[in-house]
């Protein structure tokens, strides 16, 4: 048997090879084409909205400069941004849990008011007999707990008689509606105030304490817990992944032993929860009553934030963030450049349709 001499591969042909599988398979897995499709759908929704303000006679330039420098260069339209989201994101996540279970939850709107009714039903009921801090639990827990039941009923319709849930929750968000409304005209309408339908305001004691100097106020850091908790729920429970199992599959989840229904209630009733959370923080951070137009909308943004962001919580919460700060720069839209008020929710739907169409990487037929 012959001696074989075995030669390390030189510099330059070590150079020619390349770098290192181990390199080559990282630099693989680095894929930018994601973050530059979603860059080119955001421009691609403000190329077009520039043409339709071209139509109206407005100027884009001068009215994408003037909606930039008044929204996002003045500290207290920074503020407004922040504390426009936090109702919307804890609303966003009321739509991403149950999505994560198969559940289209269009109710955010509704789950909002209801828990903005149940923190003011618990206000009027203790009537400053507790604590301030205390208070203000329990009208979060309230706030919660309605939430989550109003949401629940519409999992316990699709289970008992098949009613798609999609359709109980955006009817339901009438129903939360009028009973706000019947409150706030009636039973709970401040007889000390002004005429106009609404509740008296909440003690100083139930106020949100406020962020440092500014006019922030906690509601935003429950915000951010709630939306940390959710992403960790999601991918290190088990009661996360069995959400997801009964997302992908349900009758093959229920095959393998899985409760469904359980599992697709308490999904439902997460959401309705966090909504109510939501509505709590409204009331108790910045609107301090409830009154005709309270949180109107907020809930559909809420919505519109959790498919932006494809329901993964921290990318939900930054949807919502810039779809807050679209929001409040809307009235630049409106003031300066003279365009209609519904001119900003065209912006989102060209927003949220470039993302659908164009930020999602196509997949070739095999």
């Amino acid at each position: 048997m012959s001696n074989v001499e075995v030669v390390a591969p030189t510099a330059d042909v070590a150079a020619e090879e390349g770098p290192p599988r181990r390199v080559r398979g990282a630099l693989r897995r680095v894929d930018v084409s994601g973050p530059l499709r979603l860059l080119a759908a955001l421009f691609g929704a403000l190329g077009l909205f520039a043409i339709l303000m071209l139509i109206k006679g407005a100027n884009p330039l001068t009215a994408y400069g003037d909606m930039f420098r008044s929204t996002f260069t003045d500290r207290n339209q920074i503020a407004g941004i922040v504390i426009k989201a936090t109702p919307i994101i804890l609303a966003a996540l009321a739509v991403s849990v149950p999505a994560r279970g198969g559940l289209i939850n269009v109710g955010g709107e509704g789950q909002l008011v209801i828990g903005g009714v149940g923190a003011m039903g618990v206000s009027l009921l203790l009537g400053g007999h507790v604590a301030g801090p205390l208070n203000l639990v329990f009208m979060g827990l309230a706030a919660a707990l309605a939430g989550g039941l109003w949401s629940a009923l519409a999992a316990v319709l699709r289970r008992a008689v098949g009613i798609a849930e999609s359709v109980t929750t955006l009817l339901m968000n009438y129903i939360a509606l009028d009973l706000m409304y019947f409150l706030i005209y009636d039973r709970w309408k401040d007889r000390n105030g002004s005429g106009q339908p609404a509740t008296r305001p909440v003690r100083a004691g139930e106020h949100l304490p406020l962020l440092g100097n500014t006019r922030i106020h906690l509601g935003i850091a429950l915000a951010v817990l709630a939306t940390l908790i959710i992403f960790a729920i999601m991918g290190t429970t088990s009661w996360g992944f069995k959400l997801r199992v009964v997302g992908g599959n349900p009758e093959a989840a229920r095959r393998a032993g899985l409760d469904v229904t359980r599992i697709l209630i308490t999904a439902m009733f997460v959401g309705g929860a966090l909504a109510g959370l939501g509505g709590f923080c409204q009331l108790a951070g910045a609107e301090f009553k409830l009154r005709s137009g309270f949180l109107f909308g907020y809930g559909y943004i809420g919505f519109l934030g959790s498919w932006l962001a494809r329901h993964r919580p921290i990318g939900v919460a930054l949807a919502c963030l810039l779809l807050a700060g679209i929001s409040i720069g809307g009235d630049s839209l409106q003031l300066d450049s003279h365009l209609p008020a519904a001119s900003v929710n065209v912006l989102m739907a060209l927003v949220l349709l470039g993302v659908f169409g164009f930020g999602k990487k196509k997949v070739a037929a095999t």
